[in-house]
């Protein structure tokens, strides 16, 4: 089974284009959106399981530079 969720990012100003080119780029991320309003970029990541969801976020997501924080937003199907 595949975990999918959303990933809200707030960037440094005027780096979010950066910020979704370069994470656009990370494995397990299918799709990755400048945006406006009180995030600054979308993601849509997936990974086998919740676990591996994490380690993306926080080894491969969090330490891009630009980004100053992140929430994940785990799909569910009701």
């Amino acid at each position: 089974m595949v975990v999918q969720a959303y990933i809200l990012i707030q960037t440094d100003v005027g780096k979010a284009a950066d910020v979704a080119r370069a994470i656009s780029e990370v494995k397990g991320v299918t799709l990755a959106e400048d945006v406006t309003g009180p995030y600054d970029v979308i993601v849509r990541a997936e990974a086998r399981n919740v676990d591996e969801l994490g380690k993306l976020v926080v080894a491969k997501v969090q330490t891009l530079d630009g980004i100053t924080r992140t929430l994940t937003c785990p799909i569910v199907h009701i």
